[in-house]
């Protein structure tokens, strides 16, 4: 099982996301200016740090925390991609005025969605066009690979819809917009703290989503990408227990939900933006799925 996979008792991680994750800590380095001159010897520091974490029996979002978590302490800089975030939401609001003729329904909505997913900057072999109302057009005529939101929309009552990168966080406003005007009730869930160009609370009121949701909540996870059970406010544990349907969005999130047990039924809206995750799911590299899985 990508990313990881068993070997007796002990957990290991795929070597294909160490990587992945270098490139990361590469492109960090690069955004928070750091010094030059020291730039080897941080990526000497990450590159120990990974080691050791791929030997611990996490799973692969707590272990790219952890090094996100150090590499901020050493870049003296808690949220390096905050200038590229609000630059990812000003071109996908502006493709979104170009777009939103053709995004009429929930699979259109959905597809757009996705599509915004791809905005996830240092990921190992992805790019992110430089023309994305060209790329929105391209990815659009493609569709999904794995499209079951003829059976999603039915569950969209009650909803917990886990966000993911800025950007794409456009894209989830106007598919929620539909949802809450076809009578959903969304519960938002946004990261606690920075990580990478993931969407936080600030980044949600920024763009007026809490006036939109029945309720915004973060992850309460702090630094953290993905979701942890264990560090969840009493009111987002409410909310998963009686909602109908959990909204996933993005690879960090569907890599922290699909091992948990007794969850309502789960949409998977993501790209497949890497191999070990486009190996699991069946589907070749580039692929967007909008996958239910039930409990």
């Amino acid at each position: 099982m990508a990313p990881f996979y068993f070997s007796g008792n002990d957990m290991i991680h795929d070597p294909r996301c160490y990587e992945c994750l270098l490139s990361r800590v590469d492109l960090e380095i690069e955004l928070a200016n750091y010094d030059k001159k020291k730039k080897s010897e941080i990526i000497a520091h990450a590159d120990e740090l990974i080691r050791f974490l791929h030997k611990t029996p996490w799973t692969h979002p707590m272990v790219a925390s952890a090094l996100h978590r150090a590499m901020y302490q050493w870049l003296n800089n808690s949220d390096p991609f905050h200038a590229l975030k609000q630059a990812s939401d000003e071109v996908s609001i502006e493709v979104l005025k170009t777009v939103s003729g053709r995004l009429t329904g929930f699979r259109e909505l959905v597809i757009a969605s996705v599509i915004g997913n791809m905005f996830d900057y240092g990921v190992k072999d992805h790019e992110i066009s430089n023309d994305f109302l060209s790329y929105f057009d391209q990815e659009f005529e493609k569709g999904l690979t794995v499209d079951d939101t003829d059976q999603i929309l039915p569950l969209c009552n009650e909803i917990v819809y886990f966000t993911d990168n800025c950007g794409e966080i456009v894209f989830d406003q106007a598919l929620i917009s539909w949802l809450v005007a076809h009578g959903s009730s969304v519960t938002l869930v946004v990261r606690d703290k920075p990580i990478l160009n993931d969407a936080t609370m600030e980044d949600a009121i920024r763009l007026g989503l809490d006036k939109q949701v029945t309720r915004l909540l973060t992850t309460g996870a702090g630094v953290e990408h993905g979701v942890r059970f264990d560090l969840m406010s009493d009111d987002l544990l409410h909310a998963l227990d009686r909602c109908s349907l959990i909204i996933s969005k993005g690879m960090a999130n569907y890599e922290s939900l699909r091992e948990e047990q007794g969850l309502p039924p789960v949409a998977y809206l993501l790209a497949a933006k890497c191999d070990p995750i486009a190996g699991e799911l069946g589907v070749s590299r580039g692929a967007k799925l909008a996958l239910l899985r039930n409990a």
